[in-house]
């Protein structure tokens, strides 16, 4: 075990945490209609309804597995990718409801994926992903 192990297993398990209860909230607290009335109504005056209610369906839902997926260590590639769309898409939405605003939620996000993305996956030991692939491993 070294530290580069730990770090990214911490990175990994923080950033599931962050999406996973973020989404959470939006489906089972709140519910994803009433996210959709309160954070996404307001984009269809300039973007088809269809279209904004499945950004805040597809958000909602995207954060609540895919922060499950990547706290256990699954499908770790797929949901990097998945979280990157959610990321642009909130970047683009708030960008377009107002120019300049806060991206600390944004940035934040932003910079940990991008360091799991970075890193070699096979450094990160305790994902389901390389203890299935190890174990297939003659």
């Amino acid at each position: 075990m070294n530290n580069i192990t730990i770090g990214l297993f911490f990175i990994r398990l923080l950033l599931g945490v962050i999406f996973l209860m973020q989404g959470f909230v939006k489906v089972f607290t709140f519910g994803v209609d009433n996210v959709y009335q309160k954070f996404f109504v307001s984009y269809t005056e300039f973007l088809p309804e269809f279209l904004v209610q499945t950004t805040a369906y597809f958000t909602s839902y995207a954060e609540l597995i895919g922060g499950f997926f990547l706290i256990i260590g699954l499908f770790r590639n797929y949901v990097y990718y998945v979280f990157i769309a959610v990321l642009l898409v909130v970047s683009f939405g708030h960008g377009i409801a107002q120019p300049i605003w806060d991206l600390q939620h944004v940035f934040f996000r932003a910079t940990l994926l991008a360091f799991l993305l970075f890193m070699p996956q096979e450094k990160d030991k305790w994902a389901i992903d390389q203890i299935i692939k190890k174990i297939k491993q003659p």
